[in-house]
């Protein structure tokens, strides 16, 4: 089988990123005794998925889904969703029931709007649910190279990939599933991986496959590879795997670093070799996620209060009713007299039968049932879907809510939760990708104690802000050389640096020009970035594990040192010669890298220039570089210190330059010692490189210090600062170091809560895991008590605190009996930020928030870590950013930019929460004022069941002549403009509040529609019974007053419409008055029908009505008598009692009467 090996590149990049060669240490040496137990089983055949060893296991495929429904369940799911709400199922007993005797209408008129209702909505479902089934279509038909057999490479799609399957990934290519790496394009088996979709950095990370797979680098060389791997289970850990492979009849164990993960990107590698591990829902990204969630709004769910309420009342009055009923009943036959002669008690059916009362009052119970309904609005539901859409699409459309950069409009994904936009309490956010723009650059440095770099950072421009107007003198001294780099995009990636005074070779003329040299060697040199030269252009391109590093090479290059060529044992750079003046090229001789890491905080290379001299260049975090310093290195100590602090407080990330000069007996004991750690084979491996490294890494001398801005999206901080004068919290949750975490919180007191403490660690190496687990949880309980003690004695200061916890904390924080202790300390906060979380902790805390607080929460994030946080908050807002479309297509609304979320939330979320409330209040107003006309009558008519109006007009009530105009209310109507939402962000706390969808304000909508029925029905009763109606001496019966009636209810309630507006548009106007015109069209051609069609409103209009001057005397002052209660009460509270955009809209009439 070693005959396929082929020779590849000579350079073993493992040599020179990391001490971790592909050489794995004896299975021994790790704790791999739990493969095979529980959570350890998974066994996969390589290279033989169809073997029947593997098929018995019964793995799950690799075609995954994020719709709601599928064609089996879309019917029963869909008619589930619709029926669950309680209206709709009342609706449905009172249709089924209208086939029976006790109807007081037709089973038709009473069918058929439910019908049309529960059909539109669910047409609504069905469309969104597609759209998301045209996106998981496209994922899983995916194509990647599989082996076929006899070394043969096909390709297939992603949904047809097996566990143990052999597949070929090719550069920028996605990874289909969860992949154990066998090999690569280059010798030494490693890759890069971009994980931008799980953790949503752009950084790429290193890794390797084990050195006994490492010659498979063609395609035949797996016509006969076999090998067993037995590993652990599906889980939701991205950051840990155990297992082992048997090849050869030899063991080898594996770890995360040959576990490439599904929706990971292989970058700056041609191809490589993967066996499948974990496919489908078995992955580790879709086991961080969760089914995509039925989410109903808060106002909905009020609204279904609202409902139960009316049918308590419903209720009340049908058996306040059936008992009267009962009672008059039983006496209309006594001793033979009949009271109520015209019902015939003595020869009557069972619904009047004095002898009977009993039964005739329960069924008279069922038909006021019945009756009553229109109480309940039959067309809310649909017409708040039909609002919704239209909503939606407005969002979608808006302009100013376009990238025009990438081409992304606003994307309403679904449109059930338009009013939550206007309710969001808190904000939770990821940062790399969602707050910044996946990229660092170069802005400022400082060499040799000159602080160079002329660009001011977003950060920097926020607290000028927040502070007032620079003074006049500052102003004139930082007109000439100070450039606001925020309002500037640099021509180069990774660099945004402007100073005369280094640039363009100029660096030469400076007084330390010799530290400025060794500076940018420095920058040159100490990094594992890989050079890419462009063929045709000869540009050099960079590919770097951070974008840290990649932004000081490319700092290095643009400022005269530009690094070209590496190999396994050098270095190459083309320099400025300060004595010619001329780019001369040097190669330096690369001896040792001393890596990053988390505990080390410093990166270190030892090189040999063409001189001979032995130096070691160092970079570093302040924390741990400065007391590395040689007494003689301080030079210039106290004012690169003063440097780093104005730099961390403009929002910037520093590290500190250093160097030393080695002899060679010092290296030659340093490489020795080095070599000896890394072919150490223990459990304290790591320590003893860290040891020898602690020995050399001393004495240095100080260059200076760099500052790199990790920059934020265009409009961030104004939107932030825009969104917490609305008073909306924001919390980030990242998965960034520590570090980078303390950075956001800079300006503020700092609560941090992690487990890095001496005595814990100390705890960690000796106990045991039960010990240590208490042992941490003490500690991080200790912490939040801590925590809260210094809100507590700073209760009377304004100043703010910002919390910062780890993933590690976050484990013990959100534990049943922790929790509650944790959310009060974060609440009391001004900022939180959590570091280090993983996709599921980000899940757990939006969880904790949302129903530990009871507001409403906003998630909002970019990559498929973020997609347990968007589905478990009310509202999950995708950015389609860079790479990737899964957080996009797990969300709610999709925006190209963070800064659009505030146009989002404090345009069109008050908007859409304004118009959602005034028209569910509005439905039920007229919903009230009609049926309370129904029971006034029913009452009048001794509760007879009697209905006052015809069966058609019962049904059409609210589909056609109230309709249109509250859909037009709730898709245009606007208290206050775009631009005044904007500038006054504190009216976004009427939603926050609810102060419009309030219980206060809905009970008094329903009695201005109790208010509204009484007057209309009194007035027409008294004013029309019981003298003539017309010339001839006609009495108005119940064909004429219910007509009348009628009239009354659509003018009222079409006035008051009018009254309640805001913002007129032509529309408005149409639908308002085009629905009064309906109706006496309706009436006329509806009258116009036959008798059997038509019964009680044949030919009334025409006939009776339009003839008479008493029907349009009661209309006109039936109508103004019906609207002054409620314009006398708008008046009043106007003027005394004024709402929040009442005084804005009276502030913006009385600027302009100026």
């Amino acid at each position: 089988m070693k005959t396929g090996r082929r020779k590849m590149r000579k350079l073993h990049f493992s040599k020179i990123y990391s001490f971790r060669c592909g050489r794995a240490p004896p299975l021994e040496d790790y704790d791999h005794s739990h493969i095979g137990g529980p959570g350890f089983s998974r066994v996969v055949y390589c290279n033989e998925p169809g073997s029947f060893e593997a098929a018995i296991r019964k793995y799950v495929g690799n075609s995954v889904r994020s719709t709601k429904y599928t064609a089996a369940s879309f019917f029963p799911k869909a008619l589930f969703e619709q029926f669950r709400r309680v209206a709709n199922f009342y609706f449905l007993v009172v249709g089924t029931l209208a086939f029976t005797p006790l109807a007081p209408y037709t089973a038709v008129s009473a069918i058929l709007p439910l019908v049309v209702v529960i059909g539109a909505t669910m047409v609504k479902e069905g469309i969104e649910d597609w759209r998301r089934k045209q996106q998981d279509v496209e994922v899983n038909n995916r194509k990647v190279k599989i082996h076929r057999g006899d070394g043969l490479f096909e390709h297939t799609e992603w949904k047809n990939l097996r566990v143990g399957d052999i597949v070929k990934v090719e550069k920028d290519e996605f990874f289909p599933a969860d992949l154990l790496l066998l090999s690569s394009s280059y010798e030494d088996a490693i890759c890069y991986v971009e994980t931008m979709n799980l953790d949503g950095e752009t950084n790429l990370k290193l890794k390797q496959a084990l050195e006994v797979t490492s010659f498979l680098h063609e395609d035949c060389n797996f016509k006969d590879f076999k090998a067993l791997v037995k590993c652990e289970d599906p889980n939701a850990n991205l950051y840990s795997f155990v297992g082992s492979m048997e090849f050869e009849e030899q063991q080898h164990p594996l770890t995360p670093q040959q576990l490439l993960l599904r929706d990971s990107k292989l970058r700056n590698t041609d191809y490589l070799y993967g066996a499948v591990i974990f496919t489908g829902y078995d992955t580790k990204v879709i086991q961080n996620s969760t089914d995509p969630p039925s989410k109903r709004s808060k106002v909905e769910k009020k609204m279904d209060k609202i409902i139960y309420f009316l049918f308590f009342v419903l209720f009340t009055i049908a058996f306040g009713g059936s008992v009267y009923f009962g009672i008059t009943t039983s006496d209309d036959l006594d001793n033979g007299t009949m009271k109520r002669w015209y019902l015939k008690p003595d020869d009557s059916t069972i619904f009047f039968d004095p002898k009977r009362a009993t039964s005739a009052a329960i069924y008279h119970f069922l038909t006021a049932m019945m009756l009553y309904n229109y109480l309940i609005p039959i067309s809310l539901y649909v017409s708040i879907e039909i609002v919704k859409v239209c909503q939606s699409i407005f969002i979608s459309h808006d302009i100013l809510m376009y990238y025009e950069e990438a081409d992304q409009p606003a994307y309403a994904r679904t449109s059930n939760l338009n009013e939550e936009l206007g309710q969001v309490d808190t904000i939770l956010s990821d940062k790399t990708g969602t707050l910044t723009c996946n990229s660092m650059e170069f802005i400022k440095c400082s060499v040799g104690g000159t602080a160079y770099g002329r660009g001011v950072t977003k950060v920097e421009n926020a607290l000028s802000r927040r502070k007032g107007p620079p003074l006049p003198n500052e102003m004139v001294n930082a007109k000439d050389h100070i450039k606001d780099s925020s309002d500037t995009k640099s021509l180069i990636k990774g660099f945004n640096f402007e100073d005369k005074r280094i640039m363009n070779g100029n660096w030469v003329n400076e007084p330390n020009s010799s530290v400025v040299q060794k500076f940018l060697s420095l920058l040159a040199i100490c990094h594992t970035a890989i050079p890419e030269v462009d063929v045709d252009t000869g540009k050099v391109s960079y590919e770097a594990e951070s974008p840290d590093e990649a932004a000081f090479v490319i700092a290095a290059r643009e400022l005269g040192f530009e690094f070209y060529n590496r190999t396994q044992t050098s270095v190459s750079l083309h320099e400025l010669d300060p004595v010619s003046g001329k780019k001369v090229e040097r190669l330096y001789k690369l001896l040792n890298v001393l890596e990053f890491n988390s505990s080390r905080k410093r990166m270190s290379v030892m090189v040999r220039d063409e001189e001979g001299k032995l130096l070691l260049f160092c970079k570093g975090a302040d924390s741990v570089m400065f007391e590395r310093l040689a007494r003689d290195g301080r030079g210039f100590e106290e004012e690169t210190r003063a440097h780093v602090n104005e730099y961390a407080d403009a929002g910037l990330r520093t590290l500190i330059l250093a160097y030393r000069e080695l002899n060679e007996e010092e290296y030659e004991k340093f490489n020795k010692e080095i070599t000896e750690a890394k072919n150490a084979v223990s459990v304290d491996r790591e320590e003893l490189i860290d040891e020898v490294a602690e020995k050399i890494e001393k004495d240095l001398i100080l260059l200076g210090a760099t500052a790199v801005e990790d920059k934020l999206q265009n409009g961030v901080p104004e939107c932030i600062d825009k969104l917490a004068k609305a008073g909306i919290k924001l919390w980030v949750l990242t998965g960034d170091k520590m570090e980078t975490a303390i950075n956001i919180g800079q300006g503020m007191k700092q609560i941090i809560i992690n487990l890095e403490a001496p005595e814990i660690k100390a705890v960690e190496k000796q106990g045991e895991r039960y010990a240590i687990a208490q042992a941490l949880k003490e500690s991080v309980f200790h912490q939040i008590s801590e925590g809260k003690a210094q809100l507590t004695a700073s209760s009377g200061s304004s100043e703010p605190f910002a919390l910062i916890i780890d993933g590690k904390s976050l484990v013990y924080a959100l534990e049943d009996d922790m929790k509650t202790s944790f959310l009060e300390l974060a609440v009391g906060c001004a900022s939180v930020i959590c570091c280090r979380s993983s996709p599921k902790q980000k899940a757990l805390v939006t969880r904790l928030v949302k129903y530990g607080t009871g507001k409403t929460t906003l998630a909002i994030g970019d990559g498929a870590n973020d997609v347990g946080m968007l589905q478990e908050a009310d509202i999950g807002v995708g950015i389609s950013g860079v790479e990737g479309m899964q957080a996009v297509m797990s969300s709610d609304i999709a925006i190209a930019q963070f800064r659009f979320l505030e146009r989002l939330l404090l345009v069109h979320g008050h908007w859409c929460y304004r118009r959602i409330s005034s028209m569910i209040c509005y439905f039920f107003y007229k919903n009230v004022t009609f049926g309370s006309t129904i029971f006034l009558y029913e009452a009048h008519a001794s509760f007879s069941g009697k209905p006052a109006y015809n069966d058609w007009l019962l049904s059409l009530y609210n589909v056609f002549f109230t309709s249109l105009p509250v859909i037009a209310l709730g898709v245009f109507d606007q208290d206050v403009s775009a631009r005044y939402c904007l500038k006054f962000p504190l009216l976004y706390q009427e939603g926050v509040q609810n102060i419009l969808f309030s219980w206060c304000r809905i009970l008094g909508w329903m009695f201005n529609g109790l208010c509204s029925a009484v007057i209309i029905f009194f007035f027409c009763t008294n004013a029309l019974d019981p003298q003539a109606f017309d010339s001839n001496g006609k009495v108005a019966g119940l064909e004429i007053v219910g007509a009348t009636m009628y009239t009354c209810v659509v003018w009222v309630v079409n006035c008051q419409m009018a009254l309640a507006i805001s913002y007129f548009t032509l529309i408005q106007h149409v639908v308002i008055w085009g629905g009064i015109t309906l109706w006496y069209l309706f009436l006329l051609a509806y009258g116009a029908t036959p008798s059997t069609i038509s019964t009680t409103a044949y030919r009334v209009f025409i006939e009776c009505l339009v003839l008479s001057p008493s029907f349009w005397f009661v209309t006109f002052f039936g109508v103004i008598s019906a609207l002054i209660p409620y314009y006398s009460y708008s008046a009043f509270q106007m003027r005394f009692f004024p709402m929040y955009h009442e005084m804005i809209r009276w502030e913006r009439l009385e600027s302009r009467s100026r």
